[in-house]
């Protein structure tokens, strides 16, 4: 059991989401007060994606991650900054003619989905661990051995904290390997990602299984998206790792009861101290993951 939990808040997303819930951040100053919000609630770390501000849909915008980012510091608040990199992997097919791509493809390079992480060099940033098939129809999330090479090495050069995203058991094979050839500075750090179609079933047994994969010195979290995130708060700290909550996975806290981010993580406060462990600060969220620690701690 994990008896000092690092929570992270995963704010927004890029999902279809925005029409579900009022509750959903679209621009810049929504998505930042989400992210104070929830840093008040006792998240440590918030998982930051943006949305395009007309359509709500999700966006690769330097521009957007910059001013969330401001905002995020300028409000004084402490807490870790986690930008997603897993943007422009997204490939739709035409069922007859799958050469061809279709709307709601934006797929690029493993370099090209970094230019944010390099202008604003965050804590952390994600790093998608293997390709997907999403959901039903025609799409599928790329992200190809090379791809995430070359990613890798870039995160590594520009001293940022990569979060391994790991979808299927494959992923975490690949992610070991990333860390055999010295792509990857320890401690590593894992985010394991259940009930996903079509990638790990949310399944206790299997993400015990994913867990006795993991090397010795990995830090790592998980969660399982809807009705299962809260529950999976609990599995996650039961077999020793940290938890991630908030509205990119799950937008209700109860049946039928629409949840704000801030509200989501003090429910994983909850469980966290029903269970007699205790929620990390984000110093102590720093140290465990190695990284640097303001001035003032």
């Amino acid at each position: 059991m994990n008896r000092e939990v690092i929570i992270t808040c995963a704010l927004t997303g890029a999902g279809d989401t925005v029409g579900k819930s009022e509750h959903v951040p679209v621009t810049p100053e929504q998505i930042a007060a989400s992210a104070v919000e929830a840093a008040n609630a006792g998240a440590a770390v918030v998982h930051i994606h943006v949305r395009d501000v007309e359509t709500g849909q999700g966006s690769r915008e330097v521009g957007l991650y910059r001013e969330v980012v401001r905002r995020v510091k300028d409000s004084g608040v402490d807490v870790i900054i986690n930008l997603t990199a897993g943007m422009g992997g997204d490939l739709v097919l035409d069922a007859e003619d799958p050469l061809k791509p279709v709307d709601g493809t934006d797929l690029v390079n493993g370099l090209d989905r970094l230019p944010h992480v390099e202008e604003l060099l965050p804590d952390i940033c994600t790093l998608d661990c293997g390709s997907l098939n999403f959901g039903e129809g025609n799409q599928l999330y790329v992200s190809t051995p090379d791809m995430l090479r070359a990613g890798a090495t870039r995160i590594q050069e520009l001293g940022v904290k990569p979060e391994m995203e790991i979808f299927d058991t494959g992923h975490l094979w690949f992610a070991t390997k990333l860390i055999e050839e010295g792509l990857i500075d320890p401690p590593p750090l894992f985010q394991l990602c259940m009930g996903i179609p079509y990638g790990a079933p949310a399944n206790p047994g299997l993400l015990q299984a994913m867990v006795n994969m993991l090397p010795e010195d990995a830090i790592w979290a998980s969660f399982a998206i809807g009705r299962d995130q809260l529950p999976w708060v609990a599995q996650s700290v039961l077999l020793g790792g940290h938890v991630r909550v908030g509205l990119e996975d799950n937008l209700y806290l109860a049946k039928g009861v629409k949840a704000t981010n801030g509200q989501l993580v003090e429910r994983a406060v909850s469980i966290i101290e029903d269970l007699g462990a205790r929620v990390a600060t984000p110093d102590e969220a720093r140290r465990q993951l190695k990284l640097k620690v303001p001035a003032h701690a």
